[in-house]
């Protein structure tokens, strides 16, 4: 419903007085053709004995001309900014192609043995000694590794899948948790696996490497290319 007076127009949850608009807490963001609703009702409503003056005219015309000129603006920089961000994507997808068949060190908490050594890393938080543990499906320990004493950092290991007594294991998936200096906190572990593709996997996850043995893994949380 729209409501006149000799000093203002109101329609909905916008009004004009004078050369002014305003919106009630309630109301929404306003378009060109709420605008234009306003001023037309407000011409058709003046007094004919007592009409609007050029200078009021003129600059409720204005005020239109900056608002069709601020909303244009704002769709062309959303614009801008979501063809940027699509070419950053596709830009980061297709130089990642490059890791194709490349060996990467990702986070990972279980390996997959198919008879070849399986080389890993652990985040050392502070020096320590390191031990790697190595656990089958039913929890059973498989083979402890010392790794001796590491500075902080990233420290590697490399399993030949034999058991703690130097038989062979079978081939499967197995566990791996590692300490540092018989502390019970887990330090992170990371796999190797070589890339066997690459992917986009939306905004929440962005570009993702296919690893064999592991799977997806954003690129982001690679800690080493070889």
């Amino acid at each position: 419903m729209t409501t006149i007076s000799s000093n203002a127009v109101n329609t909905g949850s916008l009004s004009l007085t004078g050369s002014t608009v305003t919106s009630t807490p309630t109301g929404s963001t306003m378009t060109q053709a709420d605008f234009l609703q306003l001023m037309t009702t407000q011409l058709q409503a003046q007094d004919p004995t007592q009409p609007m003056d050029n200078s009021q005219f003129a600059s409720e015309l204005a005020q239109f001309s900056q608002l069709s000129a601020t909303q244009d603006i704002d769709t062309n920089l959303q614009s801008l900014s979501s063809n940027v961000s699509s070419g950053m994507q596709a830009s980061q997808v297709l130089n990642s192609a490059n890791l194709v068949g490349r060996q990467v060190l990702v986070p990972a908490t279980t390996l997959s043995y198919s008879g070849a050594a399986v080389n890993g890393g652990v985040n050392v938080a502070s020096a320590g000694d390191v031990e790697v543990q190595i656990t089958d499906s039913t929890g059973t320990v498989v083979q402890t590794m010392d790794l001796g004493t590491q500075p902080a950092g990233l420290a590697s290991f490399s399993w030949n899948g034999q058991d703690s007594s130097g038989a062979a294991v079978p081939a499967g998936t197995y566990n791996i948790t590692a300490n540092s200096g018989g502390n019970s906190a887990a330090l992170a572990t990371y796999v190797a696996g070589s890339v066997t593709g690459v992917g986009y996997g939306g905004s929440s996850t962005g570009t993702y490497l296919q690893v064999a043995g592991i799977g997806g893994v954003p690129l982001s949380q690679v800690a080493q290319i070889n």
